[in-house]
């Protein structure tokens, strides 16, 4: 009964990861509300790698998803095809720079510093207002493709990939809004957020299992794989929800919702706490 429970705990965890990491929420002020009332059981080790593989899974969808795309060995592609991906994959790189040096070099301080409920919220609220004032710029995008971002405008874009590292400021937030900002169309904007995260959410995902030095129990190992199953599903229909979303609406709604979760965060953990 015990195990059924835990993995319950697991599929809703997942599901929960596969929405909010692709969609412009932020994950970590999901994450940090549920963990208030949902616990895994098992050593603090074990919960942090469990949340590890659960974004591998979601990793994992994007790979799949755009796997032939992303390929440039794949033999249906054309020579003129395959340097088209090399392309996109240096652009990605490149957009990846600044998030990994600055999560490397100061990736438990920003964690010490930042990660609490206050910061959350506000990182919540911020972006939930700046993704209502760019959306109702009007203003016309420049960039309809991948193929027409710049090396220079990776970069630009990377930065803002980099403010992600403060909790509660959601990378495909982040990534998309500073896309829009540069001139990309929201389709654009979302698959190079998309793409951003493989090496980033693969290099800080393989960190952190480097740093791992628990035991994993063989009940543990079926919680792992459930979530991670479940991260991975849920996070491919979540993708083509976006998609399908975005061709007709705006981003607006994400920022009213995440302004509305800032609040509820800053409720929860601030205002009532106060009266207790």
């Amino acid at each position: 009964m015990e195990l059924f429970i835990e993995i319950c705990k697991a599929v809703l965890l997942g599901i929960i990861q596969g929405i909010t990491e692709w969609l412009p929420i932020s994950s970590t002020g999901h994450m940090i509300l549920v963990d208030e009332f949902l616990h895994l059981s098992g050593s603090k080790e074990f919960v942090e790698l469990f949340l590890v593989v659960v974004q591998f899974g979601s990793i994992l969808a994007v790979v799949l998803m755009y796997f032939h795309r992303l390929n440039p060995f794949s033999k249906r592609k054309s020579i003129s095809e395959k340097r088209e991906t090399i392309d996109l994959w240096i652009k990605i790189l490149i957009g990846c720079v600044p998030a990994g040096i600055i999560g490397v070099l100061f990736n438990d301080q920003i964690k010490a510093l930042f990660y609490n409920p206050v910061v959350i919220a506000i990182m919540l609220i911020l972006y939930g207002i700046g993704f209502i004032v760019i959306e109702r710029r009007k203003k016309r995008p420049t960039v309809n493709k991948l193929s027409e971002i710049t090396p220079l405008k990776a970069a630009q874009i990377g930065v803002f990939q980099m403010l992600a590292l403060i909790p509660g400021t959601s990378r495909s937030g982040a990534t998309i809004m500073g896309s829009t900002m540069l001139g990309l169309n929201r389709k654009t904007a979302s698959e190079f957020s998309f793409f951003l995260a493989i090496p980033v959410m693969f290099g800080a995902s393989l960190l952190d299992l480097i740093k791992f030095d628990g035991v994993i129990l063989p009940a543990n190992i079926l919680v792992l794989i459930v979530g991670m199953v479940t991260a991975f599903l849920v996070s491919v229909v979540a993708i083509k929800m976006l998609l399908s979303y975005i061709r007709k609406h705006s981003f607006e709604v994400f920022g009213y919702y995440r302004i509305i979760l800032g609040i509820i965060v800053l409720i929860y953990f601030v205002v009532v706490p106060f009266f207790i």
